[in-house]
């Protein structure tokens, strides 16, 4: 069989979900043998580009020329693109400040220093076609490794598509919103994960974007029920989801 060629690159990010695969550290030797890095510049002290990758993991969101460029190129090259992280799924925290002036914005961080060339952050399929999405912010590696895993047998890993809440009722969980009145986005977000903030007691925030069979009608009314408004829902899961709104649209 032959070794698939995987490259790995970054846009606007902090680099966590390529760590996330690094600290894969029991499965790399094994991974090492099987698959071929030939563009990861995080893992690799030099780069070797092919002319053809059998798929490409992107993290990060968009926001620079330089990152349309990579993602183009990274495009043309790769059979498959994944969208690696929520970031580049969604346009994660790095979009947070996008419903803002960007100027402003930059003369409140760099002061008189005005050279910045840089455009809202915006999740990699505003660009170009995703084949395959890895949630999470980082991703989970039970699901690196299943995606890694699929690619040598030439095919992807199905990942959860419900809300976390399932994840929440199958280890028998104290329902926050409901039995709280808290905010938890667990109705809204994908699964994947095993609850693990509502599990220690803390409120879904949305890392993992949102769930594809989500119910958002009906859980727009259960938060209304509990004092919560369809705005604090929207603001809480733009946080991760820069297209979220209040009607569940992205």
């Amino acid at each position: 069989m032959r070794t698939p060629i995987i490259a790995v690159n970054a846009l606007t990010s902090c680099s966590g979900c390529q760590l996330s695969l690094l600290n894969c550290e029991e499965e790399l030797p094994s991974i090492s043998e099987h698959v071929r890095f030939s563009s990861f510049p995080l893992a690799c002290s030099s780069e070797e580009e092919c002319a053809q990758y059998d798929a490409v993991l992107v993290e990060g969101a968009v926001s620079t020329a330089a990152d349309v460029d990579i993602l183009m190129r990274m495009r043309a090259r790769g059979r498959l693109l994944v969208a690696f992280g929520t970031c580049a799924a969604w346009g994660g925290i790095a979009g947070l400040k996008n419903d803002e002036d960007r100027m402003q914005l930059v003369g409140r961080i760099y002061g008189g220093y005005s050279d910045i060339r840089s455009f809202p952050p915006q999740p990699v399929r505003r660009f170009v076609s995703v084949d395959f999405v890895i949630p999470g912010c980082p991703p989970e590696r039970h699901e690196i490794l299943a995606v890694l895993g699929g690619l040598l047998r030439g095919t992807l890993p199905v990942l959860p598509r419900y809300p976390v809440c399932m994840e929440c009722r199958m280890r028998e969980n104290r329902c926050l919103l409901e039995e709280d009145d808290l905010l938890c986005l667990g109705p809204l977000v994908q699964a994947g994960c095993n609850a693990r903030c509502p599990a220690v007691s803390v409120p879904c925030e949305g890392c993992r974007g949102p769930a594809a069979e989500a119910n958002t009608t009906s859980a727009l009314e259960l938060f209304a029920a509990k004092g919560l408004s369809a705005e604090q829902v929207a603001s809480r899961m733009s946080r991760f989801c820069t297209e979220w709104n209040d009607a569940g649209r992205h």
